[in-house]
């Protein structure tokens, strides 16, 4: 059974490293590998705590284990590729949970995990994507406005060579 997830994870790792997931600016694919190694506490006679972090049926995590991992991937989101932590101790420690730094503000990626990258410079005010979604609105109406316009005029045009036609002796 090992093997089988040992390949599986190789597999999945050579996958996302071989670079076809960096080819474009809005979408990556960063393998989160906090679930690698599972240490699970032990009761006090020596048997794992499953129970607690897991449903009764022993696979499908419980409340506690969803929160668990909930901090662990953020945790791992937050750390450079390369870097990543690669084990959860389930803890349940709130204490451990990382927060954006000023350095590091973003969700680290393989782009921007490389050395010396840091946040991006060329980005464009708060205000710019408003003022471009009002003048896309105005736009927008605009050009309905005019479709309509003219769409009206020609009925209108049709209807009164109709009313004419009509009223012939």
């Amino acid at each position: 059974m090992y093997a089988v997830v040992f390949y599986s994870q190789r597999g999945m790792s050579e996958l996302v490293n071989s670079g076809r997931y960096d080819t474009h600016d809005n979408f990556t694919v960063v393998i989160q590998p906090f679930f690698r190694n599972v240490f699970l506490p032990v009761l006090e006679d020596g048997r794992p705590d499953h129970l607690t972090f897991f449903s009764v049926d022993c696979f499908h995590f419980s409340e506690r284990g969803h929160a668990e991992m909930a901090i662990a991937l953020w945790n791992n989101m937050l750390e450079p590729v390369g870097s990543k932590q690669n084990y959860n101790n389930f803890t349940y420690d709130r204490s451990k949970i990382h927060c954006p730094t000023k350095e590091h503000p973003f969700i680290f990626t393989q782009i921007n995990s490389v050395s010396g990258a840091d946040c991006p410079t060329d980005t464009i005010p708060a205000w710019a994507a408003a003022v471009l979604a009002v003048g896309g609105l105005i736009i927008g109406w605009i050009i309905t406005w005019i479709i309509f316009y003219y769409r009206e005029r020609k009925n209108r045009k049709r209807n009164k060579t109709t009313e004419m036609n009509g009223t012939k002796f």
